[in-house]
């Protein structure tokens, strides 16, 4: 089993910066890729990154591009997700999810694994 940790939501105001943590603890030996997600009320949960553990790539969906970025430490077992240029429509809860083997993916039934969330709100 793996668990997994969100921090560092919160408020700012568009054009703002967040920084979004995710601790996993658990079997982490076995978590190849790990992902973050978002879901805003009344919509499905969406992919917004997806990270290779042992290559360090990251695979973003189109809406972050450029304006996200992401990073693991893999000796902590900790994912970062730095989020700039935040934009009302970045208005969500955001989780952090892993999985094993496979490939980068911005699917959700791709993983295994979820935390709890944590909030991310943007005002314009």
């Amino acid at each position: 089993q793996v668990q997994l940790v969100e921090s560092g939501g919160g408020s700012v105001q568009a054009g703002g910066s967040l920084r979004l943590s995710c601790a996993a603890s658990g079997n982490t030996y076995s978590i190849e890729y790990m992902g973050w997600f978002r879901q805003a009320p009344g919509k499905q949960r969406e992919g917004v990154a997806s990270l290779s553990r042992r290559y360090g790539s990251t695979l973003f969906a189109d809406s972050v591009k450029g304006r996200f970025t992401s990073s693991s430490d893999n000796a902590k077992n900790t994912l970062v997700l730095q989020m700039n240029s935040l934009k009302p429509e970045d208005t969500a809860m955001y989780f952090c999810a892993a999985k094993g083997r496979g490939s980068w993916s911005l699917r959700v039934d791709e993983y295994t694994y979820w935390g709890q969330g944590t909030q991310v709100t943007v005002s314009s």
